[in-house]
């Protein structure tokens, strides 16, 4: 702060009322005197409250005890200034509003108090007497956080509904009450106001979105969403954290996906129910690539990945994870970490980095680990899957259940028969067992994705097989009977029946131009490749 000035007359700006610390200098007598309150910021406020932004109500909860410290204190609340215009509301953020409350301090001659600090910049270039109060460096304690237990991994408080919280470990999570007295809409909009001083006061909290009716703010570890009417039917706070900061090693991974982590991996994708510990695998992957060595970044929003300081933390660049992309090419990280993927502009932002060759892991929803390739399709081009995504990691209850990996390859899908109807076709295997669990291919405009059954499925395809290769030799039998006099074998291969022949029978097979041949596979329903038996 600025040394004492001689006025007794103090100008407040936005950021100050808003988060309250006007309050501590009354509370410990550092300024007395006339306060003056703007109309410039009286609008503000009035503006974003009626966008049902917490900024805006938190504000004038300060005012409200302002008025409350006169009576115990040597200060007189005053409203000064002119209402600005629409226009200079709108243009707040290009300092309309912030030049109005200078003009006021200099025509009262009067101190400004500011937390802004290119508000106090100005006032010291324009000879305006000012008090600059910097962003606290030590997070607040706040009211909240009584509700927490060790055990605790979100508290949902909610206007006339007790206070519950989830209490466990990803899997095995129970919803109790903490106690049995119902909030009051007071209750938590005062817990609102207080989170929302907190965050202006203080420089490791960040507001990440502030909407109509909904923020959500980002503190320290605590993720926290604050929802009221029209946007939610009640005044909600929600406050989630992870329970434990956990690394690789704690996972139970064999040798062979480690190794692939370590050396191969590049396109990854982490999926999983929510709350099933998505974001914690993540977060473990992003410290085990920066112990090996590797520049990791992370782009989040909300920024709420536990991760050391070496990992630098990007949220949405003007609001858009396009921009930010722009700025992660020029950085040119080893890997980064893509959290909470949902809109179609993350899916092509994430193809658009990993075809600059920058690893990536994705973080996805899904029920099914299919299901996080499914969000693809239909977002980048089919083709590009393959080159963008090489392995699928599902997490469900906080333990990693299975994986998958992708391979693309031309050939006929499972279930075709003709040779002309090879195609490009993804495979999507089991990384341990390497079964076949689904392929991804183009039918027309159509896209197909094929569920094989994996392991199972190959086990039930090669008994299918056999059965299969007794009915054909049947089907052989009857459609060759007349035509071959001497003896045949042959082999089932995918959709194509390889099949020996005597050679003084290959012409009558055969047929007038392929007459007879044609007719044998559509009989059969396979394609027949011809051979010379070797007797």
């Amino acid at each position: 702060m600025a040394q004492n000035p001689s006025s007794s007359t103090f100008v407040c700006d936005t950021s100050v009322i808003v988060d309250g610390r006007i309050l501590e200098l009354v509370k410990k007598k550092e300024i007395s005197g006339k306060i003056i309150i703007s109309q410039a910021t009286l609008s503000e406020l009035e503006h974003q409250a009626n966008q049902k932004k917490e900024l805006g109500f938190a504000g004038f909860n300060t005012i409200n005890e302002l008025r409350s410290l006169e009576k115990t204190f040597d200060i007189e609340i005053e409203f000064k200034g002119r209402r600005p215009t629409h226009s200079e509301i709108d243009h707040a953020k290009q300092g309309e509003i912030d030049s109005q409350i200078r003009e006021l301090a200099r025509e009262l001659n009067a101190t400004l108090v500011t937390g802004d600090k290119v508000q106090h910049e100005m006032a010291v270039i324009e000879e305006i007497k000012t008090i600059y109060l910097r962003s606290h460096e030590i997070p607040s304690e706040l009211g909240f956080k009584r509700y927490f237990t060790p055990e605790t991994m979100s508290v949902h408080l909610t206007e006339n509904n007790v206070p519950k919280a989830k209490i466990g470990k990803p899997g095995a999570v129970q919803l109790i009450p903490i106690n049995d007295k119902k909030l009051t809409t007071n209750d938590v909009r005062e817990l609102a106001t207080e989170i929302v001083e907190a965050t202006e006061r203080n420089s490791s909290y960040y507001l990440e979105i502030d909407k109509q009716g909904a923020t959500v703010i980002q503190m320290g570890p605590y993720r926290i969403v604050i929802t009221k009417p029209p946007f939610s039917d009640l005044f909600e706070i929600t406050i989630v954290r992870p329970i434990k900061k956990f690394s690789l090693e704690d996972y139970k991974m064999g040798d062979k996906l480690k190794e692939r982590l370590k050396t191969k991996a590049e396109g990854i994708i982490i999926c999983g129910p929510p709350g099933s510990g998505k974001s914690t695998f993540a977060a473990a992957l992003a410290q085990f690539y920066q112990q090996q060595g590797k520049i990791v970044k992370t782009m989040e929003s909300p920024r709420d990945l536990q991760v050391t300081d070496e990992i630098t933390q990007y949220a949405p660049l003007e609001g858009s994870f396009e921009n930010t992309n722009e700025i992660m090419l020029l950085v040119r990280p080893d890997y980064s970490v893509y959290d909470e993927m949902r809109k179609t502009l993350d899916f092509v932002v994430y193809a658009d980095m990993r075809l600059t060759g920058i690893g990536l892991v994705g973080v996805v929803h899904a029920t099914k680990p299919i299901d996080a390739i499914q969000r693809f399709i239909g977002r980048v081009d089919l083709g590009l899957i393959p080159q963008i995504i090489d392995t699928i990691i599902f997490i469900k209850g906080g333990a990693v259940d299975k994986v998958l990996e992708l391979r693309f390859l031309v050939r006929v899908p499972t279930g075709m028969v003709e040779q002309d109807l090879a195609r490009p076709v993804i495979e999507v295997r089991d990384f341990d067992s390497n079964g076949l669990e689904y392929e991804i291919y183009k039918f027309g405009e159509e896209t197909v994705v094929l569920p094989l059954g994996g392991e199972k499925g190959a086990k039930e395809r090669k008994e299918r097989d056999i059965v299969n290769t007794s009915l054909m030799e049947g089907k052989l039998e009857r459609a060759l009977s007349r035509i071959v006099r001497n003896d045949f074998t042959f082999e089932v291969t995918g959709n194509t029946v390889k099949l020996f022949l005597d050679p003084r029978d290959i012409g009558s097979v055969l047929g007038r131009g392929g007459s007879n041949i044609k007719k044998i596979e559509k009989q059969i329903g396979m394609r027949i490749d011809i051979a010379q038996s070797d007797e």
